[in-house]
């Protein structure tokens, strides 16, 4: 842990306002501090009222925001007098307590207050930053944690046992540090959960926070983590169908298709392959609010069944501590622990399997460092209980929406570097979709910096680099339920009296060739699709309508059509459909390029500017026009249509 305070850094966030958002993104960029959304930062700030009464303002971190990356307006300013009030009532519901706190809030626009605001009211100074640090949680997570925490802080700190977030925490909190508070304090330290600094300058309360987590760490290099042997399992051999299978299974489990991120690193295997494994991983989570990210245990092994039997068995014999009627969430496991796959975390989205990958890479850290010091302790089963089915959290359930179309599917375009491949990787990830990119150009890899999305440069004439790539896809999001065939070359034009043998063949390598090696080696991961593997064929108007001078690109598209209706008759038992699109005069992809368009203008006597719109509706068929029934077409509305031949041309008088 260290101190990263830049004065020079610092100078440049002139406000009280801006030097907690200085202070704030240090801590939020520190992952052994805070991850995803964790963590909460304040400031009380002088500023008088609509009537110009003075007034003190509490601006503290809304919720659902990053501390890496906050904002000033990502904080919500709050009456401080008023939540501090709030603490002398004897009870308030979960609902009456949020009512307050929204009621509180004196800009309208200002994002949903922070359910630990309260517990910022309570202490006095100016500055309070709140952490989860793992160095801290492995101390507080063991039998002896108040015992250890004293030993390391004397008076200097205040142990808060664990308490559910809300009202009953702030309202234990309140009479502890009526009772314990002095100036000499330096920080709180809430059991099982996190730690609390403060101060008058952001930089004290930054650097007390840095101070309290180095003592911690201080501490625990005295019971150093044994680095004990792992077994690494061969990179080359295949785990794709095994993932597909598991995914396939878990899906069912949630109830909607899921994704899986597999982490075999050494790190990851060598906790999965612990002999104590079965004790230490089932005792619960770091901290109860990661049940939300991870379910309180990950799963052992692949028994899904098991797995699922063990978490109604969990909600059957907690549900009656709720004085309302409880929904039951998904028994599907957030986290799989496997000596030979090492971690697989799951999730609705690619974000959030990365999310309970990066949450339980932290727990396993925290487990084996309290078991290096004692043994690891969690929150009790019934504790952790109640905060995943908080009634807060349970109004959010009801409140959300309708997922995305493809949410938790895993697409797979060819040709995606630009043109018709390119739009479709927008149009499935616009529908919720993980997509995956195929290109030999190198740009695929960064066409796009979000998590639900790969780019694989790969040779698609490769079979070796095709394989690899359907690995690559598994290993990143679970498996495949889309594949878009859409990578082919268009020839300069020849008249088959002129075709050079090696430009035939070529054509078909990259046309024909390369999709029955796709398509082979996919089957075996679409037949584990959880809502059934779809497949679109990217053909052309010179299927049924060939025109002079394109021998080699109308033989192999028109092969590449053939061969998806054979699949179509073979693949139906498996529940996968299978379909062709045939688009004309596609013009903004990469096959157009001024050559070869001048070239068939030409054949038809035509202008370029002709050419374009060379179809009975008079119109220019784009890209994503094409991209977008592509899409269509992996969806429901065609649920029931295999084998078809879909014209995107705008009319074609020879085609009709």
């Amino acid at each position: 842990m260290q101190n990263r305070w830049d004065h020079a850094t610092a100078a440049s966030f002139a406000d009280d306002l801006a030097q907690c958002v200085y202070a704030s993104r240090l801590l939020g960029s520190d992952p052994a501090l805070v991850l995803h959304g964790g963590g909460n930062t304040s400031v009380k700030i002088e500023q008088p009222d609509i009537f110009g009464q003075p007034q003190t303002l509490l601006y503290v971190k809304g919720s659902g925001s990053d501390l890496a990356t906050v904002e000033a307006k990502d904080f919500a300013p709050v009456r401080l007098e008023y939540l501090r009030r709030l603490t002398t009532l004897e009870t308030l519901s979960d609902q009456q307590w949020l009512n307050e706190l929204r009621g509180s809030v004196v800009d309208a626009s200002a994002p949903p207050v922070s359910v630990e605001a309260m517990l910022h009211a309570l202490l006095p100074a100016k500055y309070v930053f709140h952490t989860h640090a793992d160095a801290v949680l492995a101390i507080t997570n063991t039998p002896g944690g108040t015992e250890r925490i004293r030993e390391i802080y004397g008076d200097a700190v205040i142990v808060v046992p664990y308490v559910r977030p809300g009202f009953p925490v702030a309202k234990r909190c309140a009479s502890i540090f009526a009772a314990e508070l002095t100036p000499q304090t330096r920080g709180v330290v809430l059991l099982r959960h996190g730690l609390f600094s403060f101060g008058e300058t952001a930089q004290e309360a930054y650097e007390q926070m840095i101070a309290l987590v180095q003592q911690a760490e201080a501490y625990l290099a005295g019971c150093p983590v044994a680095d004990t042997p792992v077994q690494m399992p061969d990179p080359a051999a295949p785990l794709r169908h095994d993932l597909a299978a598991l995914r396939q299974a878990i899906s069912q489990a949630a109830g909607a298709p899921m994704i899986l991120a597999t982490h075999n690193d050494e790190a990851c295997l060598r906790f999965a392959q612990r002999p104590d494994l079965a004790t230490i991983s089932q005792q619960g989570p770091a901290t109860p609010d990661h049940v939300i990210r991870t379910k309180r245990v990950p799963m052992l092994g692949r028994d899904v069944a098991a797995y699922r039997a063990e978490y109604e068995r969990y909600f059957a014999e907690n549900k009656d501590r709720a004085n309302f009627e409880l929904t039951m969430l998904d028994p599907a496991p957030r986290v799989v622990l496997d000596p030979s796959l090492g971690m697989v975390a799951a999730g609705r989205t690619a974000q959030e399997a990365r999310i309970a990958a990066e949450i339980y890479r932290h727990t396993m850290e925290i487990i084996a460092q309290a078991t290096a010091l004692d043994s690891y302790q969690s929150e009790t089963t019934a504790e952790v209980f109640d905060f995943e089915y908080w009634e807060l959290e349970q109004a959010k359930l009801k409140r959300l929406g309708r997922p995305p179309l493809f949410a938790g599917e895993i697409a797979l375009v060819t040709g995606a570097a630009s043109g018709i491949g390119k739009a479709c990787v927008e149009s499935l990830m616009a529908r919720g979709a993980a997509v995956v990119g195929l290109d030999i150009n190198p740009a695929i890899e960064s066409l796009f910096d979000r998590p639900d999305y790969l780019g694989i440069r790969c040779d698609v004439t490769s079979e070796e680099q095709m394989i690899a790539a359907l690995e690559q896809i598994a290993r990143t999001f679970g498996g495949l339920d889309m594949l878009i065939l859409n990578a082919g070359i268009f020839p300069p034009s020849r008249r088959v009296d002129a075709m050079p043998l090696a430009e035939w063949q070529r054509t078909m390598r990259i046309n024909l060739d390369s999709n029955l090696i796709l398509m082979r080696e996919a089957h075996a991961l679409l037949k584990l699709a959880p809502r059934r593997g779809r497949v679109v064929i990217i053909g052309s108007k010179n299927v049924p309508a060939p025109g002079p001078g394109a021998a080699a690109y109308s033989a192999s598209k028109a092969a590449l059509n053939q061969l998806a209706r054979v699949a179509a008759l073979e693949w139906g038992q498996d529940g996968i459909r299978i379909n062709s699109l045939h688009p004309n005069a596609v013009f903004d992809t990469g096959i157009w390029t001024e050559e070869v368009l001048q070239a068939r203008a030409k054949n038809y006597g035509l202008t370029v500017e002709q050419y374009k719109t060379n179809n009975v509706m008079r119109i220019e068929v784009t890209s994503r026009d094409v991209a977008e029934l592509a899409a269509e077409m992996c969806g429901p509305l065609f649920a029931k249509t295999t084998a078809a031949q879909v014209p995107v041309d705008g009319g074609n008088e020879r085609v009709i």
